[in-house]
């Protein structure tokens, strides 16, 4: 009696009866008329911008720009949030020159920002070589880093100030002999609100004794409460986080919760997460859950040192050709 071998579990799938269309009637998301152009040499900053493709990013860029120059020129606000490696890579006279455009309405930096920017304005330097100095316990224990951004804090937040303007003025009023590249100082100069959010102990200034955890605490819980009123103003602007993965994020999402609480909507918002990496708290906390009830947010991947030097320019370029077809 023969037996009939049972059918190929794994016998190739047959083709016949494969039903298709017509590549030309097909939708596609790439056309050819969004691709780069080759670059000319000799040409113009706005010629290369003009050369980048329309696709992904390279649009993105554009949008972004678009959105920031129209922002303010309806008399909304634009805050940037950052992370203190902006300022490591040597991008303060990049954003000194939008504020004194008018381009940034305010400020939101973390406690790191005000070491590296008052160590760039006492000594034209900062960024100390951590590996090198931890085993030792000699990390984080320049004197005149501590003694004076804790001496600022301390006579700020006893004049009722919080710890941006505390630092600015002591900054910008004081004998640093770089105050020309701060970030802080300039600000205060230019009358821009900036409020710094710190996580006590985050900080190479709280392990020195000459820190007021009291004055500390005191002071930004007060720029939180400035910060919350920017973010309340927010409507129909813009929300820039570059470089903080999770403090400012945070403290963006309890802004926006408490001025909604507050009864102000803080819609339609345009929010913008640009940094090497995209995290989860920048994406959910700014890009996505913010403009949920009206908005946009995009975020733009890439090093801080090449990004927010093109997207200052390309801004500053819109800026200048809308003004002149005024």
């Amino acid at each position: 009696m023969t037996t009939k071998p049972p059918a190929d579990p794994l016998a190739p799938l047959s083709l016949e009866g494969v039903r298709t269309y017509s590549l030309y009637e097909r939708s596609s998301k790439v056309d050819h008329t969004r691709f780069a152009q080759a670059w000319e040499p000799g040409g113009t900053f706005r010629d290369f911008c003009h050369r980048l493709p329309r696709l992904l990013a390279g649009e993105w860029l554009r949008e972004v720009a678009h959105a920031w120059v129209s922002a303010r020129r309806r008399g909304h606000l634009v805050v940037l949030g950052m992370g203190a490696h902006v300022l490591k890579v040597g991008l303060t006279p990049v954003l000194l020159a939008l504020c004194r455009r008018g381009l940034l309405s305010a400020l939101a930096v973390n406690g790191a920002c005000l070491i590296h920017d008052a160590e760039i304005a006492l000594a034209g330097r900062t960024s100390e070589d951590v590996d090198q100095a931890l085993g030792g316990g000699e990390f984080g224990m320049a004197r005149e880093t501590a003694e004076f951004l804790n001496r600022a804090i301390s006579e700020g937040v006893a004049a009722g100030l919080g710890l941006g303007v505390a630092v600015g003025r002591a900054l910008a009023t004081g004998e640093a002999p770089y105050r020309h590249l701060s970030l802080l100082a300039g600000a205060w100069e230019l009358g821009l609100p900036v409020t710094v959010h710190v996580a006590l102990g985050t900080d190479i200034i709280h392990i020195h004794p000459s820190c007021d955890p009291g004055a500390t605490g005191v002071g930004t819980h007060r720029d939180f409460r400035l910060f919350a009123a920017l973010v309340s103003r927010l409507a129909g602007g813009m929300y820039l986080n570059v470089g903080s993965a999770v403090l400012l994020p945070e403290v963006f999402l309890k802004a926006v919760t408490l001025a909604r609480n507050l009864g102000h909507p803080v819609a339609p918002l345009t929010t913008v997460n640009l940094d090497f990496i995209q995290h989860y708290r920048p994406q959910t906390n700014v890009v996505r859950r913010p403009t949920a009830p009206g908005g946009r947010g995009w975020a733009l991947t890439g090093h801080h040192e090449l990004l927010v030097p093109l997207l200052a320019a390309l801004v500053l370029e819109l800026w200048e050709e809308e003004a002149h077809a005024d």
